[in-house]
């Protein structure tokens, strides 16, 4: 009856809108070094179990500190592989770390970041050098502590919308 019927795509508005709702939603009790290993340990399971894993995609997790101190952090896939499709490498290290500067600058989501500069119709032209704004970093907040997030989690693996979704 409605053949080639398309769903309407959400907007980058209603995408950023989405992801602020997310980081009010997504607090914790209390955070510890141990909890941060448990969440990158879960990352990992999750995207291994995923269907970029099983297609050859490669990602990077970190879990560190506002200050910088690293809690967790490993690779899933091969780092250079001979293969060459999807492999994580040097350079993911450090688009991640820029992503998680992005948190540390703003306190919001690498990806609301990024949704919301492409609703306003701005690039990322002019930005700083340490600064990568894409899907994928999310900034640890306490319940009690709303002045600022206390760590961040970032995921990498070249797409934005999954990486934030991991």
């Amino acid at each position: 009856m409605f053949h080639g019927f398309q769903p309407m795509q959400p907007t980058e508005t209603e995408l950023a809108s989405q992801a602020l709702a997310e980081e009010s939603n997504f607090r914790f009790p209390y955070f510890s070094a141990n909890d941060a290993v448990t969440l990158g340990l879960s990352l990992r399971k999750r995207f291994r179990a995923s269907t970029r894993y099983s297609k050859g995609k490669g990602l990077v997790i970190s879990v560190q500190t506002i200050a910088g101190h690293t809690l967790f952090a490993c690779t899933v896939g091969d780092l250079g592989g001979v293969s060459g499709v999807g492999d994580v490498s040097l350079d993911s290290w450090g688009v991640l770390e820029g992503m998680v500067n992005v948190v540390k600058r703003t306190g919001h989501s690498s990806y609301y970041v990024e949704k919301g500069m492409s609703a306003m119709s701005k690039g990322q032209a002019g930005l700083q050098s340490d600064l990568r704004v894409y899907g994928g970093a999310f900034p640890i907040w306490l319940e009690n502590a709303l002045c600022c997030p206390i760590a961040v989690i970032a995921c990498y693996s070249g797409s934005s919308k999954d990486d934030h979704h991991v």
